[in-house]
């Protein structure tokens, strides 16, 4: 029974969702009991503005927005935003695809928290926030090469750190190949043998 109460719950939100973003009711999404919500890219500004706006919904909260990437799809980022409703204790998930070369507007002017949120998703992913009043790397250091959390970024990076004792500064030098170890997973009571210690012996020589 109360799983049949959640549903119908959630089906009552996607119709205001529906209705307040004007969006067909193919771009809601059930996943692990919440709704999310796939929009196009370039209408993210406007539905997140009628989604805080609307008196049935009141999602005046960005909890998160971060990126995801599948390099082998068209536009390779999903860019997620994560809302809550304080009033109507809902949560929602917002989706939008984007390419490397299409930027993504900016909601800054609609959630102010989503400055530093849309500069970590540059840093990561290079997905590039149209009218983001400061949009720079967050994390990483300057002159960073890349974006770590695509999915073909090389684990060992493009560029190492180390301090110069001779130059007395830090300098930054290309990753340079060198021979991985060759380590031995098994365990030493699985793929060891070892022979044991002979007996001891008593002072007339019997074991």
């Amino acid at each position: 029974m109360e799983w049949r109460v959640a549903d119908e719950e959630l089906s009552r939100l996607g119709e205001a969702v529906a209705r307040a973003t004007g969006l067909d009711a193919e771009a809601l999404v059930l996943a692990h009991g919440e709704l999310g919500l796939n929009v196009p890219a370039a209408r993210i500004v406007e539905i997140l503005t009628a989604l805080r706006d609307a008196p049935e919904l009141r999602f005046t909260q960005l909890i998160d927005l971060t990126a995801a990437d599948y390099p082998q799809r068209a536009r390779r980022f999903e860019v997620v935003y994560h809302l809550l409703s304080m009033s109507k204790n809902r949560r929602l998930r917002v989706k939008a695809a984007a390419d490397e070369a299409t930027p993504v507007d900016s909601v800054v002017g609609v959630f102010p928290g989503a400055d530093w949120f849309e500069r970590e998703a540059f840093d990561m992913y290079g997905v590039f926030f149209a009218g983001h009043p400061d949009l720079r790397r967050l994390l990483t250091d300057y002159g960073f090469h890349g974006h770590p959390l695509r999915k073909d970024f090389p684990m060992t990076g493009y560029v190492e750190v180390r301090y110069d004792d001779t130059l007395k500064r830090v300098v930054y030098e290309p990753v340079k190949s060198v021979e991985f170890r060759s380590f031995d997973f098994l365990s030493p009571w699985e793929g060891a043998h070892y022979e044991a210690p002979p007996a001891p012996t008593t002072e007339g020589g019997a074991a």
